[in-house]
């Protein structure tokens, strides 16, 4: 065939995938001047994510508390500051998240039985008791991950905690079954109070234990800080307090995992595809001027004209995943948006979406299986999520045998698009 046939046909196809199509042989497209890279500045530290569904957990616990109310008052029974007579069991549930590497938020709920001295009783009678429940609302601080760096594998962590919630007490009675105040805290009808609620001030200290990637043991020490109304006797110190001491599990959901990036290498990234941009745009360029000087010139008369498919071009769009992982983050969700944007926009398009893995992790069997998994996910992403159609789009799976970038092993963990 005539090569000067060849190349025009050849120009054609390059221009079909890379330009609008031309209306005629006047109308050519030209592309712009590459445009000038942008300068990045960052402070190359590492950022965390999560998806919202991870990092939750369950803590279930017990322990003892006793109260610490009415000290030093005149006619009380001069008992110890820590008396194991008043020492009664209490239970612990509590729901949190955590919201990054370093701080959580956990709703925590605390009750049992409590005793004290009654300093207000006619006849001494050795305690009070009554029923309570707490409910806090604490902020914690994981100060492991904050001082020695973040390690999701950390087999012991020490976590401080602060709070604000609410106290309920009720069912007030001595210790031989009467009214503990007979003269103190009367209600509207002039009778001694059976209940209080109280809004106290919590503080502690956590100590966390990892026994797998789900369960961790934690023992706690807390103080909950009250009015002096808190057990329905003001008499002596403005500020009474409930200290416990706590032991139990905490039951992790979703796992507690954490997506790492970095802005410098993102915007390594960026000017990498800002160059490919420009490469292609000098492409383009080539090829209209080479489709304008063949519209120009007088074209010969074809007696046997031979089909030239198009090579399988690569699209800029690629979705990067995590080490060992086939799950899209958050942040590369964007890209496979864009290519349902471009396939909607385009209805005669197909595509390949073609799965890769890094080598210097898993066996090449692993890898060819994980690759297919990451190519997978983003089809049925675009399938299931965008509605896309499941015959525009073939999926494939290299592993680790081929690497788009060879000179950063780390990229290979990604899944690019090729136009059919």
């Amino acid at each position: 065939m005539n090569s000067h046939v060849s190349n025009t046909l050849l120009a054609v196809c390059a221009t079909a995938f890379l330009a609008p199509s031309v209306a005629n042989a006047q109308n050519v497209v030209v592309a712009e001047e590459a445009s000038t890279v942008t300068e990045f500045s960052c402070d190359n530290k590492d950022r965390y994510t999560s998806n919202w569904r991870d990092n939750w957990f369950i803590q279930v616990g017990a322990g003892i508390n006793q109260p610490f109310v009415e000290r030093g008052v005149g006619f009380s029974s001069g008992r110890k500051a820590v008396d194991k007579t008043l020492m009664t069991t209490e239970y612990n549930f509590g729901v949190g998240r955590w919201i990054s590497p370093y701080l959580g938020l956990r709703l925590n709920a605390l009750g049992g039985v409590l005793h004290w001295d009654n300093p207000t009783a006619a006849e001494h009678d050795g305690w009070t008791r009554a029923n309570h429940v707490n409910l806090n609302f604490e902020l914690m601080w994981d100060m492991c991950n904050s001082i020695a760096g973040v390690n999701s594998n950390r087999p012991f962590s020490v976590i401080p905690f602060v709070g604000l919630g609410g106290d309920y007490m009720w069912n007030m009675k001595s210790k031989t079954g009467t009214a503990p105040y007979a003269t103190n805290m009367l209600n509207n009808d002039n009778q001694p109070h059976n209940s209080t609620w109280s809004l106290p001030v919590s503080a502690g200290i956590q100590f966390r234990v990892r026994l797998c990637e789900y369960v961790d043991f934690f023992a706690e020490a807390r103080a909950a800080f009250y009015g002096d109304n808190w057990n329905g006797c003001a008499v002596h110190d403005a500020i009474e307090a409930n200290v416990s001491a706590l032991g139990g599990f905490n039951f992790n959901i979703g796992g507690r995992e954490w997506g790492k990036y970095n802005e410098c290498i993102s915007a390594s990234e960026i000017a990498a595809l800002n160059g490919q941009v420009n490469n292609l745009r000098a492409e383009l360029l080539a090829a209209n001027q080479a489709l304008a000087a063949a519209a120009t010139a007088e074209a010969p008369v074809v007696t046997n004209a031979v089909a030239v498919d198009c090579p399988e071009q690569p699209l800029l769009a690629t979705v990067r995943f995590k080490i060992n992982s086939s799950e899209i983050q958050p942040q590369e969700e964007v890209n496979v948006y864009n290519m349902a944007q471009y396939l909607k926009e385009n209805p005669d398009v197909n595509i390949s979406v073609i799965g890769f893995a890094d080598k210097d992790t898993g066996s090449a069997a692993y890898n060819q299986a994980l690759s297919v998994r990451r190519a997978q996910a983003v089809a049925d992403c675009l399938v299931k999520k965008y509605g896309v159609a499941s015959n525009r789009i073939e999926v494939k799976g290299e592993g680790s045998a081929e690497q788009p970038y060879p000179a950063n092993n780390d990229w290979n963990r990604i899944v690019i698009f090729v136009n059919k």
